[in-house]
């Protein structure tokens, strides 16, 4: 077991409100969110060098991270619900209380208390407060092709 399922499992003892299902989706989104999307801005991990530091020197090699804001990771959250079980999306993050974007900030500053997810001095928990409303963005109308009536016409 690594040192991060063990904190997720810690944290989920110590606020069972979101099984470790809910916890682990989030932190697949964010890997989507790297990943697949273009969204966050680039930290430096070494606060010495400035963006325009060239990262290819020996004295200034820095370590270039995403970050994204609550509203950001709110949306690859969506996004990856969407792209994983499509119409289903709604059902199943209920299936894990996941009810508002409020859980998803939950679940993300419980994860940063025991070190598992980093913040920045501008992160604020209430970044994740009504950011969408589940029924406007996973009760969407979803073509089904019927390939039968397709091939009818």
């Amino acid at each position: 077991m690594t040192d991060d399922s063990f904190s997720l499992y810690q944290v989920v003892n110590q606020d069972p409100r979101y099984p470790i299902e809910a916890y682990m989706f989030v932190r697949e989104a964010l890997a989507y969110a790297a990943d697949s999307m273009e969204l966050g801005s680039h930290a430096y991990s070494d606060p010495e060098c400035e963006p325009e530091c060239d990262l290819e020197s020996s004295t200034h090699r820095a370590r270039r991270e995403r970050h994204l804001t609550g509203q950001q990771l709110c949306e690859a959250i969506r996004r990856y619900a969407l792209n994983q079980y499509g119409y289903m999306a709604k059902i199943v993050l209920n299936n894990w209380n996941l009810e508002t974007t409020s859980c998803f900030g939950d679940i993300v500053y419980n994860m940063i208390s025991v070190g598992i997810m980093k913040k920045s001095s501008r992160d604020k928990r209430s970044h994740f407060d009504d950011v969408y409303r589940f029924d406007d963005v996973f009760q969407t109308d979803f073509a089904i092709c019927d390939a039968m009536a397709q091939r009818r016409t």
